[in-house]
């Protein structure tokens, strides 16, 4: 069983910055691409930012120039750094992950889709 586990969330001042991980584990054979969403109160999830296993990157217009996303293949972890943060970033923060899971016969299986738990990210003075 492959999941998610996502830390680091917490409460900052505007301003202020704030780092979240998120290692994936279990039986894995790849990871392709990885992704943080968010989701404020009444609001859909949408996306943060997104890295490909080649750490190539792209970042929702709100975040872009404030907020890092960045991957360690070898930890199957990723991570996003978040700078300058903002009242409106406020919001329960998800990582995502598009990966094989390994096999019985050490092979990948097919494409699944993994998201974490969540964690609070709250910007308040």
């Amino acid at each position: 069983q492959v999941q998610l586990v996502e830390s680091g969330g917490g409460l900052v001042q505007p301003g202020g910055s704030l780092g979240l991980s998120c290692a994936a584990s279990g039986s894995i054979f790849s990871i392709d691409n990885m992704a943080w969403y968010r989701q404020a109160p009444g609001e859909q999830r949408g996306l943060v930012a997104t890295i490909t296993s080649g750490s190539s990157t792209n970042y929702a217009d709100s975040v872009k120039g404030r907020f890092t996303i960045s991957r360690d293949n070898a930890k199957n972890t990723v991570y996003l750094l978040m700078n300058s943060l903002k009242p409106e970033d406020t919001a329960v923060y998800y990582c995502n992950a598009i990966l094989n899971p390994r096999g019985p016969n050490g092979g990948p299986r097919p494409l699944v889709n993994v998201w974490g738990q969540g964690t609070q990210v709250t910007v308040s003075s």
